[in-house]
């Protein structure tokens, strides 16, 4: 279908935001979800007050052009329409990040190492989010598109270049690429830094986080 669970829109746009990229590529836009929040957090949240002034490059690719609305065409800086296999061929370098998030299971095994290795030509980083058990689907939306044609588990991840894996109940959210060290250290950190807040509002207790760190 044009949409995914909402269990990852945490990490992922948490990932997202890390990356900060100048230059992002959607594959798969379906109902445009990941590139309208890219959007908001990346350009509204930057202090600049410019609504509409769009400074960064979020292009999209959609294989199924029914999918695609007037909120697509104000989100994303270009769309391409087609099969991502065959878009990918004729794309330029230059990309900070590609977002595959519930795709890649829609290709079977062999064109999605080929569609990952041509993205690792063209960005620095790929963000990839499949799930954890893939069950049989056929066309939906009357997309054929929509079929479920393969499972994704770490090992085929961990070959493509530096990689680490973040959790979720439901899917393998994989994070590739040049910026994979030094977001995997902010968002360890982050996240460490969050749930030791929320153990303390847990327990009720009063502690300043820095007393509590041991920090001056």
């Amino acid at each position: 279908m044009p949409s995914s669970h909402p269990y990852q829109l945490n990490e992922i746009m948490e990932l997202v935001r890390l990356t900060d990229p100048r230059r992002m590529l959607d594959i798969g836009t379906g109902f445009g979800k990941y590139g309208f929040l890219s959007r908001e957090y990346l350009e509204l949240w930057d202090g600049r007050e410019k609504y509409g002034e769009w400074e960064r490059q979020i292009d999209g690719i959609e294989a199924f052009e029914p999918y695609l609305t007037p909120v697509h065409r104000y989100i994303y800086s270009k769309i391409f329409t087609g099969e991502a296999s065959a878009i990918l061929e004729k794309l330029d370098p230059g990309y900070d990040l590609v977002l595959m998030i519930d795709v890649l299971e829609h290709f079977t095994r062999e064109d999605g190492i080929r569609i990952l290795e041509r993205c690792g030509r063209i960005s620095r980083n790929i963000l990839v989010s499949v799930p954890l058990t893939v069950t049989p689907q056929e066309s939906a939306f009357g997309n054929p598109f929509e079929q479920h044609r393969s499972q994704w588990v770490r090992k085929d991840f961990e070959s493509l270049g530096p990689v680490f894996f973040v959790p979720n109940p439901r899917s393998l959210i994989c994070y590739i690429g040049e910026d994979s060290a030094r977001v995997s250290a902010i968002y360890r950190k982050e996240r460490s830094h969050r749930i030791l807040v929320l153990l303390l509002e847990y327990l009720n207790l009063r502690i300043p986080l820095k007393k509590l760190l041991g920090r001056s």
